[in-house]
């Protein structure tokens, strides 16, 4: 019998964001609108709480942080530390475990794959919301296989909201209060050919008409990891003219491993890395997306896309994930298309480890 704590993400909508994060909220929401949304499900954040409950590690968890409240970089890695290697050698709870189990399951039966690959991603509280987010600040994991690889990957993402970087943000931010929780969104994986992100503004100009796209081949691992540099593309959304188009040289690429399990880091052929990754079909397939994911929230959005191998438009675009711009600058005269890359880090991009594919 079902204890509630997993639901498939078609039935979450943003409103669920207190009890499964911002991440999984927003994946449902998107679904009912009839966004292209791979397939999943989202563990929720009771889940973690009852999982620290029956192990007994709320006591550990509040000795380490106590030792990190001096502030230092040394005792806040030490706490980290001494939480993460707690949580991942205590056991999951059977009745958690059973529904990630049966959810699994279902999520094999539905894809046709007996141990399907997923990403296995952080949905933190308070993450991706209107007021701050906390994307980037915890850690997700690609090309997960097997029931058992799934469960340590979620125990994986939940230590991950005591990484050093989640405690010295939120000692930035002055998070206090309740404790921090942990949902996470678990998906099949899309095997993508090109991945990128999208703004249905311009995060430079605060030009609302524009919509502003960054690509690159493979997993967006990359890119966030600022190991190539991706096309950059800037499209009208009243007309569908390409205002923009600077496609730079992608050397390196992300690829799931041959073996089934983790990605691959190799080298892009020579006379593929200056050929851009987007067309101008995929651009307006693109440009549309942003049209309907922004009249759906009535706001500007920033969205995660991929582009699956071997598949043509419309099936080959899902959307990953999608979150509020949550600082929109003043219209000026002038556009900076090389200051993107710099605007997604502060729109919060995510972790080297996140899935952009």
């Amino acid at each position: 019998m079902s204890s509630g704590y997993i639901r498939p993400l078609e039935e979450l909508r943003r409103s669920d964001a207190a009890a499964f994060g911002g991440k999984s909220a927003n994946l449902g929401e998107l679904l009912s609108a009839g966004i292209p949304v791979p397939a999943g499900f989202a563990v929720s954040a009771g889940a973690f709480r009852d999982f620290v409950a029956a192990t007994g590690l709320g006591g550990a968890i509040e000795r380490a942080m106590a030792r990190a409240a001096s502030g230092t970089v040394e005792d806040g890695a030490a706490a980290s530390k001494a939480i993460g290697e707690a949580m991942r050698f205590a056991p999951l709870p059977e009745a958690v475990r059973d529904e990630l189990e049966e959810r699994y399951l279902e999520l094999a039966r539905e894809t046709g794959t007996p141990e399907p690959a997923v990403a296995v991603r952080s949905s933190a509280l308070g993450e991706d919301g209107e007021e701050a987010t906390f994307a980037g600040q915890q850690e997700s994991f690609l090309w997960v296989r097997g029931l058992e690889h799934v469960c340590d990957a979620v125990r994986d993402c939940w230590a991950s909201l005591y990484t050093p970087r989640a405690i010295s943000y939120r000692a930035a931010r002055g998070a206090g209060g309740e404790e921090p929780a942990m949902g996470v969104t678990v998906q099949a994986m899309v095997d993508a050919e090109v991945s990128g992100v999208l703004f249905t503004c311009n995060p430079v100009s605060g030009d609302p008409s524009m919509v502003a796209i960054e690509a690159s081949w493979g997993l967006g691992i990359a890119v966030v990891g600022g190991e190539t540099t991706p096309d950059d593309f800037l499209v009208s959304k009243v007309t569908g003219e390409v205002v923009r188009r600077t496609v730079n040289a992608k050397e390196v690429e992300y690829v799931p491993d041959a073996a089934g399990r983790g990605t691959l880091r190799i080298e892009v052929p020579d006379g593929r890395r200056g050929e851009a990754c987007l067309h101008e079909e995929h651009l307006t397939a693109l440009v549309d997306l942003a049209r309907r994911v922004e009249r759906h929230y009535g706001s500007h959005q920033d969205v995660e896309w991929a582009l699956a191998r071997g598949r043509r438009l419309p099936d080959a675009l899902a959307v990953l994930q999608a979150r509020p711009v949550t600082a929109v600058p003043e219209r000026t005269s002038k556009l900076s298309g090389s200051a993107l890359s710099l605007v997604l880090s502060t729109f919060g991009a995510p972790s080297p480890k996140d899935e952009r594919g």
